[in-house]
């Protein structure tokens, strides 16, 4: 199959998060609701919504970011703007009256595409059904607040800007917030995520450590965690249970060994405490 995205630049934040993108049993998304709150740099954001992420929603995240970059259309706050782009604009940020009180808004990025197209760029299902999930996961994304307060200002956002979609002929409108945009326009720092390591991986656990560890290991670079460490990305909440702790360092312990099949070097240099390189950057 022929891929026409070779990675996503995303935004550190999103990325690195505890607990926004998690593993998920049955029946959890009813019981649980998305109440996160991380403190990057200078700036604290707060991550709301009514139902918890799971791994479905990150990898469409990193599909849609990853479409913004080299495909997005640029939406911007000019002067020249026509009465109707400029109500879209304000459409796009909530709330409108803080934006506008901060001044000029951001540029921002829209992706406008296909379910199907998405769904093979980040290896799902292509099918009626995967299709269908993967526009209830984009829905589930739009419906994510994110309040992000620095200094004494506060501003307030949608995971998703705006979003739009036909069921009958597959196509998707998505815009992107200004953080997630503003990551892959190069105004802030981001974190490169490769797509063909992620189409290889084969289970959740191993994705979402994957998406955190390319979070704070560079390319062509290496760091140390623990065993239970890599199990907080994948289940935020400790366990006093002996037997469901021993059960997660197995599963974390499989998910390295896909890591290390797709090309990341995993030594375990004493027990259960792991130095893992990233491979070096492909050249595109």
């Amino acid at each position: 199959m022929v891929y026409d995205l070779t990675h996503a630049r995303h935004d550190p934040a999103h990325v690195l998060a505890p607990g926004l993108f998690r593993s998920l049993g049955r029946g959890d998304r009813a019981r649980l609701k998305l109440d996160v709150t991380y403190i990057h740099g200078d700036d604290r954001l707060e991550f709301g919504g009514k139902e918890p992420l799971g791994v479905d929603d990150m990898r469409v995240l990193q599909g849609l970011v990853a479409m913004a970059g080299p495909e997005g259309l640029i939406l911007r706050d000019e002067d020249q703007t026509s009465p109707a782009g400029k109500q879209l604009i304000l459409d796009l940020f909530t709330p409108p009256a803080v934006i506008a009180d901060a001044g000029k808004k951001p540029d921002t990025l829209v992706v406008r595409d296909s379910f199907r197209r998405l769904a093979r760029e980040i290896g799902m299902d292509e099918g009626g059904k995967g299709l269908k999930a993967i526009r209830t996961s984009v829905e589930r994304l739009f419906g994510v607040t994110v309040f992000v307060q620095s200094g004494k200002r506060r501003v307030g956002m949608r995971l998703l800007s705006s979003y739009a979609s036909d069921e009958g002929t597959g196509d998707l409108f998505v815009a992107l917030n200004p953080r997630l945009a503003g990551a892959i326009f190069g105004d802030r720092q981001h974190i490169r995520i490769e797509l063909a390591e992620v189409r290889a991986l084969g289970t959740d656990p191993a994705r979402l450590i994957h998406q955190r560890l390319c979070g704070w290991i560079d390319a062509g670079k290496s760091g140390k965690a623990t065993v239970e460490t890599l199990a907080e990305y994948v289940w935020p909440e400790p366990t006093e249970v002996d037997r469901a702790m021993k059960k997660r360092r197995e599963t974390v312990r499989k998910a390295l060994a896909e890591l290390s099949a797709i090309g990341w070097a995993v030594n375990e240099y004493a027990r259960g405490k792991f130095e893992i390189a990233r491979p070096k950057a492909k050249r595109h």
